[in-house]
């Protein structure tokens, strides 16, 4: 092995980007390092970010307006629905409640959703500092509150169903409900002991009886999924998914209580802002639970297109490089080394899941408990494929836990 890299290296040339204070790292504090095969972040530049980046933001761009359009069209297949049974009463009671205002609209849902986890990605910019890390990861949940949008809107359109409110909005003429009822019970006969008459069918109806607000209407006939439930799920599960991450809430160490109660927040957020709909009227549970669904498949996906792992410890706070895009084809390699000898930093065009001999602090959790930022690599956890034990057979070998060095013994 290489001795600049070795644990029990002490002099300057071992002091390598491995840690903070004692072995130091770019941007962190303590000591600078100035080892000649150090690390060093290429300078940021947001015109070559957005060449990176350009097809997804032309493709979010051109999916938000689908969206729109989608959402403003009439619901595409006639719905029938019945009013009255025989004797008078509402078949459906459920359909029947009272039209509210919504406490909160869609839109504003949307941008909580995507607001609070981006004032997140800023905070943690205050360890990790990185323009690109903040942008990359801002990236990350626009696309999965935009997938979750789109997703709901057209399955919204094209199959819906009939909110609680619907024949509140809808105000169908009774007129030609009677008529259709007093025709139906005109050729009902009772049966008798001998032989049964078949059941009298139930008049139905489209959308050509209602009498009420046409906006109102088309909104009533589109119940699933929930499109609060879909944006509030798709932003704040992504934001639980980081927190965990970043703070290794379900990791390799027993973290603060307080760590667990954060996770925690964004979950009850989106709950909260996802079931105020069924309390007033807006929505049946059902909606919510497909809604909630569809949010935080969403946001898995996109959480682990961002990062290299969505549970595994050890990788769920390192952001994935993007090297090439259709608008810059030559590689950008986001970290070189310097100096006159190269560093094997472990940087290339995909994430390798090997050991980071030297590292940024983007490249570690925000959350430095359990031994992340001391001794070797970028923390116990950063040797082995992801879901495997092979972290313990090598990570640990002649160390402490969570990457300390152990006295008395040489570090392999």
């Amino acid at each position: 092995m290489d001795p600049r890299f070795s644990s029990s290296s002490r002099g300057s040339e071992g002091r390598t980007l491995v840690g903070h204070q004692e072995y130091g790292f770019v941007g962190g504090r303590g000591k600078q390092n100035h080892d000649p095969g150090a690390l060093e972040a290429a300078p940021f530049s947001l015109l070559r970010w957005m060449r990176l980046h350009g097809v997804d933001l032309v493709t979010l761009a051109v999916i938000g307006a689908l969206c729109l359009v989608v959402h403003v069209v009439d619901p595409a297949p006639t719905r029938y629905f019945p009013v009255l049974n025989l004797d008078g009463s509402v078949v459906y009671p459920e359909y029947a409640l009272p039209r509210k205002k919504q406490i909160i609209p869609v839109w504003a849902s949307a941008l909580i959703a995507i607001f609070i986890p981006v004032l997140a990605f800023a905070l943690a910019q205050i360890r990790r500092k990185s323009i690109d890390d903040f942008l990359t990861t801002t990236m990350g949940v626009l696309k999965s509150v935009t997938t979750a949008a789109f997703l709901q809107v057209v399955i919204k359109t094209l199959i819906g169903g009939l909110r609680p409110h619907f024949y509140d909005a809808c105000q169908p003429d009774l007129s030609i409900v009677r008529a259709a009822l007093a025709s139906a019970s005109s050729q009902y006969s009772p049966p008798t002991s001998s032989a049964s008459s078949p059941p009298t069918l139930i008049p139905m109806f489209d959308r050509s009886i209602c009498r009420g607000d046409k906006t109102h209407i088309n909104d009533a006939l589109e119940t699933m999924p929930s499109g609060h439930a879909c944006a509030a799920w798709a932003g704040l599960f992504f934001l639980s998914l980081y927190i965990n991450g970043q703070f290794k809430v379900v990791g390799g160490c027993n973290p603060a209580y307080w760590k667990m109660i954060l996770l925690f927040v964004p979950l009850l957020g989106a709950s909260l802002l996802s079931g105020y709909l069924v309390t007033d009227a807006h929505h049946h549970a059902s909606d919510i639970i497909v809604g909630g669904l569809i949010g935080i498949a969403a946001a898995v996906v996109s959480f682990r297109q961002t990062f290299a792992s969505v549970t595994d410890f050890r990788f769920n706070h390192i952001l994935l490089p993007r090297a090439t895009s259709l608008f810059h084809r030559s590689p950008h390699l986001p970290v070189r080394s310097t100096g006159s000898t190269v560093t094997p930093t472990g940087r290339g065009a995909w994430f390798t899941y090997e050991p980071l001999e030297a590292f940024l602090p983007r490249d570690l959790p925000v959350g430095r408990e359990g031994g992340w930022g001391y001794g070797r690599g970028a923390g116990a956890g950063s040797f082995g494929a992801p879901g495997d034990a092979s972290a313990c057979a090598y990570a640990f070998r002649g160390r402490g836990y969570g990457g300390y060095p152990k006295e008395g013994v040489d570090a392999v």
